[in-house]
């Protein structure tokens, strides 16, 4: 069961928490809970499918943090807590989050610690699995993945000619209006002047 010491949300707060777990997916859980186990070849503590079940799985930080140094090849995250104690595995989640800033994650993609450790916002945890294992992937990680792959550069070059002979098209964004005009359109009423 989750310690949670917060008092009990009420008004717009909890109405906030009620979208957040209304935002929350199974598919995605399983989708994720599948993909660390195969990564990890570990199967995680509670297999039992639900926001509240894969948050003990994931709230002292570890799998994550052996999750991400798995994917990148070398630790990221030195030294992984095995303590109990609440402010170790707090210190785990934040070693995984900033081990994910450089690996290559955008901020947007991370969650905060409480969402995790408080079950706070567990939709966004699931978010941020699926950037870690599109990021890498592009960091080149040919192992099992969940989610899309990122774009890659894809630079292209032209000769001289060829940008000149692109000068001289006319693009469909410029169109035609083969000689229609808007003369004799009335759109509405007329305006009347009067002196």
């Amino acid at each position: 069961m989750s310690q949670n010491v917060r008092a009990k949300k009420s008004g717009l707060s909890a109405d906030i928490q009620k979208k957040l777990e209304a935002k929350y997916s199974q598919d995605q859980e399983a989708q994720c809970r599948a993909w660390i186990e195969e990564v990890l070849g570990e199967k995680l503590s509670n297999s039992e499918l639900g926001m509240h079940n894969f948050q003990q799985c994931l709230r002292d930080g570890q799998i994550l943090c052996k999750l991400l140094n798995t994917l990148n090849g070398e630790p990221l995250v030195k030294k992984i807590n095995q303590q109990k104690m609440a402010f170790k595995q707090m210190e785990n989640i934040e070693q995984f989050i900033k081990g994910c800033k450089i690996f290559g994650l955008k901020d947007g993609d991370i969650f905060q610690t409480a969402d995790l450790y408080e079950c706070q916002n567990m939709s966004q945890v699931n978010v941020a699995l699926y950037a870690v294992s599109a990021v890498s992937i592009k960091n080149g990680w040919t192992g099992p993945s969940i989610g899309v792959k990122l774009s890659q550069k894809n630079e292209r070059t032209f000769t001289e000619q060829q940008m000149n002979d692109g000068k001289t098209v006319i693009g469909l964004q410029y169109g035609t209006n083969k000689g229609a005009s808007q003369a004799g359109m009335n759109i509405g009423k007329t305006r009347h002047i009067m002196d």
